[in-house]
């Protein structure tokens, strides 16, 4: 299976990847895991997300989960055929999951993810020929970019303490 189909020239493809990574840091900026997505076709794009877990208590809120459902309504459909997901990390099983159930063609992400990557790492849902739909995977576009703000984001997380203490109460 060839690594990008040539019909997607690589200015689309690190355009793309440009707009997930701003994606991922508007993410770090609220609190949120630096992770972003787009889904688009060709040079249109049809949904940019970033991971949302802690804004919406949702464990389900990732970046990529949210770009598939919002590029589906785009489209009026479930089915993201020609469409081409962005993400600034490996997905993970439930992501890969959804990227396979959309019908995808590609998948094309920044860094590896070693705890729960489902796209090459630990498992590889997109090209499990077991499966009945498999795509095309593009890994490493950006990756030093993507891998520097999750280290940066949780580098920081590690210094601050987990519960603020609360400034002593003062009586009035």
């Amino acid at each position: 299976m060839p690594e990008r189909p040539k019909t997607v020239p690589e200015e689309t493809d690190l355009a793309m990847m440009r707009r997930a990574l701003l994606a991922a840091e508007e993410a770090a900026g609220r609190g949120e895991v630096p992770v972003g997505a787009v889904v688009a076709r060709g040079e249109e794009v049809l949904a940019v997300a970033a991971n949302e877990r802690e804004m919406t208590g949702d464990p389900t809120a990732h970046a990529e989960l949210l770009a598939i459902r919002e590029a589906a309504n785009a489209l009026g459909g479930w089915r993201l055929s020609g469409c081409t997901l962005y993400a600034t990390l490996e997905p993970c099983p439930m992501c890969a999951g959804a990227a396979h159930a959309a019908r995808l063609d590609r998948l094309v992400y920044a860094a590896p993810d070693p705890k729960a990557g489902y796209a090459g790492t630990l498992h590889d849902t997109p090209r499990d020929l077991r499966l009945n739909h498999t795509f095309a995977v593009q890994h490493g576009l950006l990756e030093k970019e993507a891998a520097t703000l999750l280290r940066s984001f949780f580098k920081d997380r590690r210094k601050r303490p987990a519960n603020p203490p609360e400034p002593p109460h003062v009586p009035g």
